[in-house]
């Protein structure tokens, strides 16, 4: 196994845990979309937003095209890319910070 230095060590960690948001977020949508076939208890609107805002919002984008879900509520449309917006500016600033530290 090669030697990493401690800063790879957390980007790897951070692709990872990454990774498994996304699949897991996939997994609620599917679940959701299932839930709302059968007329039984839905993930809630607030928690599909949360995985998207805390990086989940590719494997949403995947779900929603996948299984043609959330894809017509137009309040729900603009919150999540209002959620993609965020996200993604966060991860700029941080990014930002690590790339040029001490400015």
């Amino acid at each position: 196994m090669p030697d990493l230095s401690t800063s790879a060590w957390v980007v790897v960690a951070g692709v990872a845990a990454l990774v498994l948001l996304n699949a897991a977020t996939v997994l609620v949508y599917a679940l959701d979309k299932r839930a709302a076939r059968r007329r039984t208890r839905r993930v809630s609107e607030r928690a599909l937003l949360t995985l998207g805002l805390l990086g989940g919002w590719p494997g949403a984008v995947l779900a929603q095209r996948t299984f043609r879900h959330k894809t017509a509520k137009a309040s729900f449309r603009h919150a999540f890319v209002l959620t993609v917006v965020l996200n993604t500016a966060v991860a700029a600033v941080v990014a930002w910070l690590v790339v040029m530290p001490g400015r």
